[in-house]
């Protein structure tokens, strides 16, 4: 114990260090303008991410990366550069002033630097209905998310998942079906991130779906959740009674008893889930589980109304 807490003192070290020349670079930016981002190109930015690596940091890194990406984003890159910007300031302060902070939210932001930490929440044991299950892939890893909602608990939970580049992650889990199985959650303010523990039974059919909110309680959800993790892109959220519906060029779920609606994101999962959805509904309202943020709604399984099975939509 006495060895491991020398270890996280020293990485903690490095990670001020890290957080503290980061807060610099980014003072440099602001004070030379947005502009000098573009005309610097990627490499910049990269040569910063492998120094939040060095650091031992490795959230900030990854969001460093993103931080390069964005002055080739297209139209608006400047306002979407300075409100990943603040984000990062505010993640870097929120490291650097971690004693003021409350337990909970001083863990998100351990989390959000990517900092280990192992579940602390006591088990909850519960049949868990698959709701979702994808993976997101980048050069080095393949992470698998997924969805799982408890019959008696209530609660929305995530497990993930990883595999070496190439390879798929050994946690597998059909959408549809529920297990009867212990979680026990990480720390922090608010994280859905759970670990799967004792397997009670193999999963089978569910006779049961999660309740669904509206679209304006969807919204209104994200933005509760944002203030106990400012860092959030979403939240999972299951809309129910909601009809597929055009809007432009772009798609939204129209509550079927209101006239209020969410976007669809452009970042959907698939093109074919879309239509998948589409067909489904048929013109009637549907039950749909997805992702609810700031960029608007990302349906990941849908249910028809009345008797029906899932369908997988990513």
């Amino acid at each position: 114990p006495e060895a491991a807490r020398r270890r996280a003192g020293r990485r903690a070290e490095r990670v001020t260090a890290g957080a503290t020349e980061l807060e610099q670079r980014l003072a440099d930016l602001l004070r030379g303008g947005l502009a000098t981002a573009e005309q610097a190109g990627y490499g910049m930015w990269e040569e910063t991410a492998a120094r939040m690596v060095d650091a031992q940091a490795p959230g900030l890194a990854a969001r460093v990366r993103e931080l390069g990406a964005i002055p080739a984003s297209g139209a608006g890159w400047p306002a979407r550069l300075l409100e990943e910007c603040a984000l990062l300031h505010l993640l870097d302060q929120g490291w650097l002033r971690r004693d003021l902070l409350p337990d909970a939210l001083a863990a998100t932001v351990r989390s959000r630097l990517g900092l280990p930490a192992a579940p602390d929440g006591p088990p909850v044991r519960d049949h868990w209905l698959v709701l979702a299950q994808y993976d997101t892939v980048d050069p080095k890893l393949t992470t698998r998310r997924i969805w799982l909602h408890g019959a008696a608990s209530g609660r929305t939970r995530l497990l993930l998942s990883y595999g070496a580049a190439g390879r798929a992650p050994e946690l597998s889990l059909p959408v549809g079906l529920a297990l009867e199985a212990e979680l026990s959650a990480y720390p922090g303010a608010g994280q859905p991130r759970s670990a799967l523990g004792e397997r009670f039974a193999t999963p089978a059919p569910a006779a049961f779906r999660p309740p669904g909110v509206t679209t304006a309680e969807a919204a209104a959800g994200y933005g509760e959740a944002l203030r106990e993790d400012p860092w959030l892109e979403s939240v999972p959220v299951t809309l129910g009674r909601v009809t597929p519906v055009p809007d432009g060029d772009r798609w939204q779920l129209a509550d079927a008893g209101t006239d209020a609606a969410l976007p669809l994101t452009g970042t959907a999962r698939s093109r074919s889930g879309l239509w998948r959805l589409v067909a489904l509904s048929g013109g009637a309202p549907v039950t749909v589980f997805g992702e609810c943020g700031h960029r608007g709604f990302t349906p990941l399984t849908a249910w028809p109304e009345g008797v029906g099975e899932a369908v997988p939509l990513c």
